[in-house]
């Protein structure tokens, strides 16, 4: 049977497109992991609904005309990740229970450094799994899980593009050190980047509006770190600043190759509403998209990216997973825009 990519979709694939990993340009990589999530649960079940809701997207696109000619294929998930999350989410439980009450011991702290040592296994195979795929010529996104999971992804892409850039569009700044005592925690993903990942030439965040006063020293006196905050992002606005002004400075902070690490919570909290931190504020959809789309337009390459804290609603509810099927689409139509592979619409 021959494709039509303007039917329903009748694949099992993401959106329904019936392109092999080895047929397809763009490899979206599943991480269902979220051991160290500190406040609401469930993004480990982010990649599954998202590829669910993925069937029910139109194949074109007003902005970035049609991604899934160039072939988009989603790899299985791994079911050892899932049982790592599941183990490690218990071990997290366990730990921060007792320390609440002051009751620490040995067994307890020796369950921190398990969970720690799943991390850096999640970590290890992650990104040796996405180098193979840049090496067989691949464009490669994540979609986890919580932001902790893919920090194996963005490994690799820094030891493939030296001097990139991130552009982490997120609620908060995530730079915390061990947050809850989890040395590779959600919230410390940035923080990882920085200390083991000196390839990455700069971080420029987008949405930050959720931090402590130790991050925000370190983001005065650290000059790989550039942070556009939301509130001040929003009071530009507020005083007549177009967001075509503000995403322009956004996009100068940036080097030539760019690397997106984008936390949902960094939109409206109505977009997101079952994220584990959600928090008020944030982006629209369409201003996240138009970020997106400036990289592109600037000249810079977006080489690869992650999607994470995608989380389904405890009853079925699938907005979450709408939401974030349509952001992975944006995501990799601009990468492919940015590429010079799909003209835009």
């Amino acid at each position: 049977m021959s494709f039509d990519p303007n039917a329903p979709a009748a694949g099992d694939g993401v959106y329904g497109l019936p392109h092999s990993p080895t047929e397809a340009r763009v490899v979206v990589v599943p991480v269902p992991f979220e051991a160290t999530t500190s406040y609401g649960g469930g993004t480990a079940g982010g990649p599954r609904a998202i590829l669910v809701a993925s069937r029910q997207v139109d194949l074109f696109d007003i902005e970035t005309g049609r991604p899934y000619a160039a072939g988009i294929a989603m790899l299985p998930e791994h079911a050892e990740v899932r049982q790592w999350s599941e183990d490690g989410v218990q071990m997290a439980r366990r730990w921060r229970d007792q320390h609440a009450l002051g009751l620490g011991d040995a067994a307890l702290e020796a369950d921190r450094d398990r969970l720690d040592g799943l991390c850096e296994r999640l970590n290890r195979g992650l990104r040796s799994q996405v180098e193979a795929l840049l090496a067989a010529g691949k464009l490669v996104g994540c979609v986890g899980g919580d932001h902790g999971s893919v920090f194996g992804a963005i490994a690799a892409h820094a030891g493939s593009y030296p001097g990139l850039g991130i552009l982490h569009v997120d609620a908060h700044a995530d730079l915390r050190h061990a947050y809850e005592g989890f040395a590779w925690s959600h919230a410390s993903i940035m923080d990882n980047v920085l200390a083991h990942l000196p390839g990455v030439a700069r971080i420029v965040q987008v949405g930050v509006r959720d931090l402590c006063e130790e991050e925000r020293d370190r983001i005065a006196h650290t000059e790989r770190v550039r942070t556009h905050f939301d509130a001040l992002l929003t009071g530009a606005r507020a005083a007549g600043q177009a967001w075509a002004e503000e995403v322009a400075r956004i996009v100068a902070d940036l080097p030539e190759q760019v690397y997106v690490s984008f936390d949902v919570d960094g939109l409206d909290p109505a977009l997101c509403p079952h994220t584990g931190t959600p928090v008020p504020g944030g982006l629209s959809f369409q201003e996240a998209s138009y970020l997106l789309g400036a990289v592109a337009r600037s000249g810079r390459r977006i080489v690869g990216f992650d999607l994470v804290e995608v989380a389904p609603g405890p009853e079925g509810n699938e907005w979450d997973a709408n939401v974030g099927a349509r952001l992975l689409y944006k995501l990799i139509g601009w990468m492919l825009v940015s590429q010079g592979e799909a003209p835009p619409a």
